[in-house]
């Protein structure tokens, strides 16, 4: 079973729009900007190079008061294009700076979408971050939605004083979508389930109670594993795709980022220091299993 299934979970894990919903360009300035989207003066374009040789496009949505800056990790059968306006949304209500990105291979970000890619690629923004707009590592908040909670735990995981962690939507890893195993198996893909346990920051949990993708118990058995739990969002009657849509969602999430940001308040700044290293070997598009078919065939 673990060759047949280490393949199924490595062929539904990646979905990127065909053809990208989006182009990048240079305007006169010489500035990048996402051709195909709303213009937005509010908007840095960044084409960053990766550890894993590639260039990837990130964004970063600026909010004129706000204190903490949320970095985005979306789904898997999304790219920018379709984020635009959710991000605009989330920008109004929750007064943050969103800062997001295109995994390689999605939208106009190069190179080809693999799990290690994706945390060469959320490495990458992380120190954009830092470097560019020098966001304190208790002012961040990482977001991970869906596929998107591999790279935001690997994140997580590694540096230890983030502000907090959002998983939407999340699995427990790559295999546990697809059956109910009890162990981690060494050839598994985003192992969320043993990453969750070594971020020390607030984790908020959002779960639709009818995620006909990723069951409830992913999200559910996250949120145990977590150091520092706070309160979970289950949404009731939710699925996978479309939690935003539900009036609890922004509300909770609102009242989460209001408790980072006393928190923040409260502590001494600290600037970001350390980067990141490896070292094991309709705006809402998600999880897309194609594992049936697969599995028949073996």
């Amino acid at each position: 079973m673990g060759n047949v299934t280490s393949n199924v979970a490595a062929r539904f894990a990646f979905f990127p729009p065909d053809p990208p919903t989006y182009d990048v360009h240079k305007d006169e300035s010489g500035k990048l900007v996402l051709q195909g989207v709303t213009a937005d003066k509010n908007i840095d374009v960044h084409m960053l190079d990766t550890k894993g040789g590639n260039k990837i496009i990130a964004t970063f949505w600026r909010h004129p008061v706000a204190r903490l800056t949320l970095l985005y990790s979306h789904g898997n059968a999304a790219d920018l294009g379709q984020m635009h306006e959710l991000f605009n949304e989330l920008r109004a209500h929750l007064r943050v700076n969103i800062m997001s990105y295109d995994y390689s291979g999605y939208g106009a970000s190069t190179g080809k979408p693999t799990e290690f890619n994706t945390y060469y690629d959320i490495e990458a923004v992380y120190n954009c971050l830092k470097k560019e707009y020098g966001v304190k590592q208790e002012d961040l908040i990482v977001y991970g939605q869906s596929v998107g909670s591999g790279p935001t735990l690997h994140l997580a995981s590694r540096v230890k004083k983030l502000g907090g962690v959002v998983l939407h939507s999340a699995i427990l890893s790559g295999i546990r979508v697809l059956y109910p195993v009890k162990m981690t198996f060494w050839f598994d893909i985003f192992k969320n389930i043993d990453k969750i346990r070594r971020v020390q920051c607030p984790v908020l949990v959002i779960h639709g109670t009818d995620d006909e993708i990723v069951d409830w118990s992913h999200g559910k058995r996250l949120w145990e594993l977590s150091k520092e739990k706070y309160d979970p969002l289950w949404v009731k009657g939710g699925g996978h795709c479309n939690l935003e849509t539900f009036p609890e969602y922004i509300k909770h999430l609102r009242k989460f980022i209001s408790t980072i940001e006393k928190i923040s308040i409260s502590k001494p700044a600290k600037q970001l220091t350390s980067t990141p290293s490896i070292t094991e070997h309709k705006h809402c598009k998600c999880l897309r299993l194609k594992a049936k078919k697969e599995k028949e065939e073996s």
